[in-house]
């Protein structure tokens, strides 16, 4: 027996019925009266499925609205160092854009600097000016003469005029008063410090420290602890192979500076944290030679684990590093190299461009900063949900002087319009401020709901550079702690909050004011 279709059975019925169905006597054209019908009939089966598939979504939507409500009633009922703790606890995705150099806490480098004797690295700061040098003297170069506090280590130290000499201390030698402002001049702790501080003398004053890749390693490995311990499970950091050297001053090739740190990694306290990693090597865009340097990059990076990416960093108001500078090379490299990830900056500037447009020309998945993207408006509309992310650095934004304030920052335009985007900490040893207070940053001024949050965190994973089984059992793992999360706070609301352990750094404290006893 045949089964026919619901328009065959229509066409089959006599033209008497049409007459009737339209409320007049049928003519003789039938067959056009028939299709008319089955026309109408379509458009109403449409109709009806669109409201059917509105009143479905609608219903999602208040379902999960209904489903978060504790959240929106903790954030009404919580102080503000409650709702830092509850962040603090809350478990989260990945950081996709740190500098490693910059991530380091002012005593994190302290305490590191003078382990580093066990390796032969004797470090020195200078504490004084003697006026050893004629006038007019090496005043404007990368480490000009009159910085306080540049570090170099010991065999750079013996290597200078005596009186030179004398405008020194062994980081060991400093009095409780020098070591605090030794502390205090990697760090932007001042109100009148910003951008150029920044730039033109915290690196400048860690100096030799950085090129040390004993040190280094135990760098990475305390960042790594304090990611872990605010509920990180994947890290990115820009960890440079470049510029190492002994305690003599020789250099140190980049492939054994890979060695050292791949050893450093495969020891048990590293394996102990669970940590999920890649690395970024980063190059600095408006030197001279970056071309040449951004080849030996990829080869390095194609050639070395855990490096998957290459990164082009350096301060976006000097247009000798624009983005279209090094199309020519990247299409050569991409000849010889694919293997090898983009996640670039861009758009970390003031005035108005096409920086971001640009860099994804280049091939870049991922940008960095991108605040300038919400004056390009045709880019804004390419990236929509689309394929690539923004890198969000708020408390960085701030503090280098790029917003006055957070009511102007394009964060919550991009979130709330599908922009992917993910938060991540910069420099925060710069900032002396945490992951955890990046997120506070997003809450407090943003008014976040939870469904926002676990998209940052779940953003931060989807977009890391791993291949995708382990992106999934990364998202996994996320939103199998997210929801015995949910439910112990569904239960409890606030008093599920553990012991007030969150640590809270200074930005945080003088920002916010939390930290009152």
């Amino acid at each position: 027996m045949t089964t026919l279709s619901m328009k065959d059975r229509i066409l089959n019925l006599p033209p008497y019925c049409f007459g009737f169905l339209f409320g007049r006597p049928a003519r003789s054209n039938s067959k056009r009266a028939q299709h008319k019908f089955i026309e109408r009939l379509n458009a109403s089966r449409q109709k009806m499925l669109l409201v059917i598939l509105l009143t479905t979504s609608a219903l999602m939507a208040s379902g999960s609205a209904l489903a978060n409500e504790w959240f929106e009633t903790l954030k009404g009922e919580a102080t503000d160092q409650q709702l830092h703790q509850f962040l603090y606890e809350m478990p989260k995705g990945g950081d996709l854009h740190h500098h490693m150099s910059g991530s380091g806490f002012s005593e994190w480098w302290y305490e590191l600097a003078l382990a580093a004797e066990k390796d032969g690295y004797r470090y020195y700061t200078k504490v004084k000016l003697n006026n050893c040098r004629d006038y007019g003297g090496q005043s404007f170069k990368t480490t000009p003469y009159h910085l306080m506090f540049q570090t170099i280590v010991e065999a750079k130290w013996q290597a200078l005029p005596e009186c030179e000499q004398a405008e020194y201390l062994s980081l060991d030698a400093l009095d409780e008063v020098q070591k605090q402002a030794w502390m205090n001049s990697i760090r932007l702790d001042k109100s009148y410090e910003g951008r150029d501080e920044f730039f033109e003398t915290h690196w400048q004053r860690l100096g030799d420290l950085t090129a040390n890749p004993y040190l280094r390693g135990e760098l990475i490995l305390k960042n790594f602890q304090a990611f872990s311990d605010e509920g990180l499970i994947y890290v990115e950091p820009q960890v440079t192979s470049l510029g190492y050297e002994r305690p003599d001053g020789s250099s140190i090739d980049p492939y054994e500076v890979a060695a050292i740190l791949r050893a450093r990694l495969a020891e048990p306290d590293f394996k102990a944290l669970g940590m999920t990693y890649r690395f970024q090597l980063a190059i600095l865009r408006f030197l001279p030679g970056a071309e040449d340097h951004l080849a030996y990059a990829y080869k390095f990076v194609a050639e070395n684990d855990p490096y998957v990416a290459v990164n082009m960093v350096g301060r976006e108001d000097n247009d000798k590093g624009y983005p279209l500078r090094f199309l020519p090379t990247l299409r050569a490299l991409r000849h010889e190299y694919g293997n090898v990830r983009l996640s670039i900056h861009a758009g970390e500037v003031d005035e108005p461009n096409f920086h971001v447009r640009d860099t994804l020309l280049l091939g870049a998945d991922r940008i960095g900063h991108g605040l300038n993207l919400i004056t390009d408006p045709d880019t804004m509309r390419l990236m929509r949900h689309g394929p690539y992310m923004v890198e969000i650095n708020l408390v960085s934004n701030l503090l280098l002087e790029y917003y006055d304030d957070y009511k102007s920052h394009p964060f919550p335009e991009y979130l709330r319009i599908g922009i992917p985007v993910a938060l991540s900490t910069d420099d925060r040893g710069m900032w002396d401020s945490t992951m955890t207070d990046e997120f506070f940053v997003a809450v407090r001024e943003f008014n976040l709901s939870w469904d926002e949050i676990q998209q940052l965190s779940e953003n931060s994973l989807k977009y890391a550079f791993l291949p995708e089984e382990e992106k999934s059992q990364l998202i996994e793992t996320y939103r199998q702690r997210t929801a015995r999360f949910e439910k112990r706070f569904k239960k409890s609301g606030i008093s599920a909050l553990k012991a007030s352990n969150a640590p809270k750094r200074a930005f945080i404290c003088n920002r916010y004011d939390i930290c009152a006893p």
